[in-house]
């Protein structure tokens, strides 16, 4: 029986040399529309599909290949007696290799929602072709990736069963990333099983410590870290890319000048400014001992005079919207720092996935959302503190629960978080302030979790808290109210919490 190959391509990057090489060994060559035309007018001897199976194709080209004689020879047997008798039987010709990549759905799914444009560019033969290749890989090598070309023709006669095998599981990779694509641009989350599209960006060094192997991949279809450009510096870390994700959440919480120090995945220094340099300034204040070897998060562009403040202190990664000449003239002088230019973006809801033990947890994230709130307590915030609690509570956020975070004139004094009792969280950063000869008095108070008993508000009273926001929800938010009256603090309660585990 003759010896085939199927070729029917999308990108067709490559495909005439690697057409011309398969037709020196031997090979037929199958082929279906625009590829067909390509090779035949590239001096390849071509056989059209639809001559093969006289069956042409029809709507619209929706149907060519799926076709008794086409998957006939992708999946029988090499061996099996009855498989071969029976392909014998109905004049099917084996197919020996099949070389298809898929119609452009991911670069049409960046370009456009219109569903109509979509839907027509979803390849239902070419997965089809892939996925039987990859299932028959002992009798078929099947070729998905364009990249693959080379390799194969400079080593065709030693490609073993190995080999074949890992090409076919390559196809699967690829034809579940393609149905992943669809299940992410039609936004369809509400099924029993979900797929999640992910392309590989870089292999990283290491992971958290240099026992743990690591890589960095990307949603393709949302705009993120991995398509910010790094302007200077040695490779992104996975810890600094996890600290870099915290600034960038942060600098879209904020449409003001906003500048966030960010050290082992949660703020020590937060702020807004009139400026850059202010909001650095302001931020640095909050600790600037912790801030040592941080990471750098400002919504703005990085100014000569904000890259001459940077420069005066070691950070490992400084994250913007832009640099300007100056700025990088500054900071290109230190060797190590990372610069990374990011794109800007809205605060929008996207999905958050978490490995556990044998399985995930997929949300949505903690997006920005309206701050809302109920006054609780007979005394009334002013307008001046509405602002603080919104700017303090938006911060809390950010911070490993259970979070409490001390704000005055949209500066963070203090931060507590991680600790295992909101009290512990409210003493922890009171405690830290002093020993920075931080004064928090006629400061306000946020805190990510309701309050389970009034001692948090009673200690907020002794350092000179003013105004507190916290979810409330808890039994004995009475209790808690009952303390804020006491003490004259404004108490707002907005239904939202905000837990960072």
């Amino acid at each position: 029986m003759n010896k085939r190959a199927l070729i029917s391509v999308s990108d067709k990057t490559g495909v005439v040399e690697f057409a011309k090489f398969l037709s020196k060994k031997g090979y037929g060559i199958l082929s279906t529309g625009s590829t067909a035309k390509l090779l035949k007018e590239s001096g390849v001897d071509v056989e059209a599909v639809e001559d093969y199976t006289q069956s042409p194709e029809m709507l619209d080209g929706r149907v060519k290949t799926l076709h008794p004689k086409i998957h006939g020879g992708i999946l029988y047997v090499r061996g099996n007696t009855e498989h071969e008798n029976k392909i014998k039987e109905f004049n099917i010709d084996p197919i020996d290799i099949v070389a298809v990549n898929l119609y452009p759905f991911e670069e049409t799914a960046l370009k456009t929602d219109d569903v109509d444009t979509l839907i027509e560019n979803i390849d239902i033969g070419g997965p089809s072709m892939l996925r039987a290749a990859a299932k028959n890989y002992k009798g078929v090598l099947v070729v998905c990736d364009t990249n693959d070309y080379e390799f194969i023709m400079n080593n065709f006669d030693s490609i073993d069963e190995e080999k074949r095998r890992y090409y076919a599981l390559k196809a699967f990779a690829h034809t579940a990333y393609y149905d992943s694509l669809i299940i992410e641009k039609f936004n369809f989350y509400e099924t029993d099983n979900i797929g999640i599209a992910l392309k590989k960006v870089q292999d990283l060094r290491y992971g958290e410590n240099p026992q743990q192997k690591a890589a960095f991949y990307k949603d393709p279809l949302k705009i993120g870290i991995a398509d910010a450009k790094q302007l200077h510096g040695k490779e992104l870390s996975y810890n600094n890319i996890l600290d870099i994700d915290v600034s960038y959440r942060i600098m879209t919480e904020f449409d003001d000048t906003v500048c966030a120090i960010i050290k082992h995945n949660t703020p020590c220094g937060v702020a807004l400014g009139s400026n850059p340099k202010d909001a650095y300034e302001k931020a640095l204040s909050c600790d600037p001992i912790s801030a040592f070897g941080g990471i750098i998060g400002i919504n703005t562009t990085v100014d000569k005079e904000l890259a001459q403040e940077i420069a005066q202190r070691f950070y490992e990664v400084v994250v913007a919207y832009g640099f300007s000449k100056e700025a990088l003239d500054i900071l290109t002088q230190k060797k190590n720092i990372r610069l990374i230019e990011a794109q800007k973006i809205d605060n929008a809801p996207f999905r958050e996935i978490r490995s556990t033990l044998g399985g995930y947890l997929v949300q949505e994230n903690d997006a920005k959302g309206k701050f809302k709130y109920d006054v609780v307590s007979k005394a009334k915030p002013t307008n001046e503190q509405i602002e603080d609690l919104e700017f303090a509570f938006r911060v809390s956020k950010f911070v490993k629960s259970n979070a409490v975070v001390y704000a005055k004139d949209k500066k963070i004094l203090a931060i507590g978080g991680g600790q295992t009792s909101r009290i512990d969280s409210v003493k922890f950063a009171a405690v830290r302030a002093e020993e920075l000869n931080i004064d928090l008095n006629g400061c306000v108070m946020a805190s990510d979790g309701f309050f389970p008993f009034r001692d948090s508000v009673d200690t907020a009273r002794k350092l000179g808290v003013k105004a507190i926001v916290e979810p409330g929800g808890s039994i004995r938010d009475n209790e808690v109210i009952e303390a804020a009256n006491e003490h004259g603090i404004p108490l707002l309660f907005t239904g939202i919490r905000h837990f960072r585990h």
